[in-house]
């Protein structure tokens, strides 16, 4: 190698290597150091007690909760009763968020870690507010972190799982850290947040449904808690199935409902011919429930109405004592403010428009044949035949 050569490569070499610190410089200018620290708060200032309004953003849609006289309600369902149990669980872990891992980054890895907020990427955006909505914090969920098992899963699928998530506060890129939290629910799925607590029927004395068309019309009914059913208006050649009515005598004992409908105008709900369902308890409610037609494949449309007509007064006993009269009384007293409660309670649940599984109201889609024992039919009597004599032999 002679002398020239040797000073094009010094030359060469020393511009790739000047090349290379500029790359190098540009890379730390574009990372920078977190913020946080391991072990500490993720937000170690958060008011907890002064959050009164919760609003989760995706690119998929948007849930707002707020607190309305000190209960909580998803405001996209017509403010219906939060599920609180879940709201509170959600302020919890994030007052409670810690810092696994501090994350050194920057603005071009931040959709890597899909901590882009979802008007322009996939994160989720999770904003807490006061009660007037001034904002108070906000956390941008991004990437799980997924942690693998040992060995797949033999359902499929693989073996990972979610262990952690990569969160930002705000918008500031030196905050992003990992914690051991996957925020799984923070989502913007408004059913995933009603409260799904309901009402349900007990102590029934009577069940009866009225369609569109009257031979399908049937009414249950019996004459004591332990008494046997009977079909009302029974004809001749109709006998009750003890079998077949068992689901329709426990209607609505542990209703539930998937969602709200967003549009609950009767032409678009089905509600404007329903199928009613009258309910008459022993206990003196009486439950109108409406059902209408149907929400994607497997749900209908809902509704419920109740009455109560409770005695005023207590009957005495024939022979009662009146040192029993106090106690009895007493007993009476308490057990009609019980009714009047729940009363109060089932109303509340009267203006919205539920969306049911087919199951919860499957007893009010039978029709009165599907009642009744099956009737046999008799077989038919075998015709009987005259012998034909036997064909006589040609005479030979």
């Amino acid at each position: 190698m002679n002398r020239k050569q040797l000073t094009l490569l010094i030359v060469v070499g020393a511009v790739l290597g000047g090349l290379g610190w500029v790359a190098y410089q540009k890379q730390n200018k574009a990372y920078t150091d977190s913020t946080q620290k391991m072990g500490a708060r993720l937000l170690p200032n958060f008011p907890l007690n002064d959050v009164e309004q919760i609003v989760i953003k995706q690119s998929g849609g948007e849930l707002q909760l707020a607190k309305k006289n000190d209960i909580w309600v998803v405001k996209d369902r017509g403010d219906y009763p939060a599920n609180f149990s879940n709201i509170s669980d959600l302020l919890r872990k994030f007052w409670e968020l810690k810092v696994a891992k501090p994350v050194k980054t920057g603005p071009s890895r931040l959709p890597m870690l899909e901590l882009v907020p979802p008007d322009k990427g996939a994160g989720t955006l999770v904003e807490f507010k006061d009660k007037s909505g001034k904002a108070i914090n906000s956390v941008l969920l991004g990437a799980k972190s997924m942690k693998q098992a040992g060995e797949d899963s033999p359902f499929g699928g693989g073996g990972g799982f979610p262990d952690g998530r990569y969160v930002m506060v705000g918008s500031d890129v030196q905050s992003v850290a990992l914690v051991t939290e996957p925020f799984t629910s923070a989502e913007a799925k408004p059913d995933n947040w009603l409260e799904k607590e309901w009402f349900k029927v007990e102590k029934l004395k009577s069940v009866s449904v009225v369609t569109t068309n009257a031979t399908n019309n049937w009414k249950l009914s019996r004459e004591s808690e332990t008494g046997e059913w009977k079909l009302a208006d029974a004809k001749k050649d109709e006998a009750l199935d003890n079998g077949k009515s068992g689901t329709v005598t426990s209607a609505l004992s542990y209703p539930s409902f998937t969602d709200l409908a967003t549009n609950p105008a009767p032409s678009i709900t089905g509600l404007d011919k329903p199928i009613t369902a009258t309910l008459e308890t022993f206990d003196g409610f009486t439950y109108t429930a409406k059902v209408g037609g149907k929400s994607g494949e497997e749900n209908l449309y809902f509704q419920i109405a109740v009455e109560g007509n409770f005695p005023k007064e207590r009957t005495p006993g024939k022979d009662e004592k009146a040192e029993d009269k106090e106690k009895l009384d007493k007993e009476f007293a308490e057990s009609r403010k019980k009714l009047e409660e729940k009363l109060k309670s089932v109303k509340a649940f009267e203006k919205w428009t539920y969306v049911v599984s087919k199951w919860t109201v499957d007893p009010f889609l039978k029709e009165r044949k599907d009642l009744l024992v099956e009737k046999k039919e008799e077989p038919k009597p075998e015709e009987k035949t005259e012998a034909k004599p036997a064909p006589k032999a040609d005479a030979k």
